[in-house]
């Protein structure tokens, strides 16, 4: 069973691009353009693996990491491995994602085979 993994970030041509990576790749994807609608996807989805950006207007994605665990929790589910991407340098992001314990931290621009790499290291997928 292909497993599903939620793409957060605010910007569309990002989405769009690592949906299309990741379907390639066997994954199911679901794509949310902000904090608010990644945690209604979590209401009804159960997902392997978030991958979230940092910097977002109205729910930075700290903030939604933190409510979608505390949402899990409430609902009895298993934690789920997170990965951030920026494109910022941001050190105050940095050591609140390390503090949070995320699964990976990657900054954008990236080459998409380090990207499926640590996708597939986190989901525990054998690599090809």
């Amino acid at each position: 069973m292909a497993k599903n993994i939620l793409v957060i970030d605010d910007e569309g041509l990002v989405t769009k691009s690592l949906q299309r990576l990741l379907k390639k790749e066997g994954f199911n994807v679901v794509i949310a353009a902000g904090g608010e609608e990644a945690i209604e996807q979590c209401k009804g989805v159960d997902f392997d693996l978030i991958v979230s950006d940092i910097r977002m207007p109205q729910l930075d994605g700290i903030a939604t990491i933190r409510k979608i665990r505390a949402l899990l929790k409430e609902s009895g589910k298993q934690p789920i491995p997170e990965i951030f991407i920026t494109g910022y340098a941001d050190e105050d992001a940095y050591k609140n994602a390390l503090e949070l314990k995320v699964a990976d931290y990657i900054y954008k621009p990236f080459y998409t085979k380090e990207f499926v790499d640590k996708i597939k290291k986190n989901l525990d997928v054998a690599k090809e």
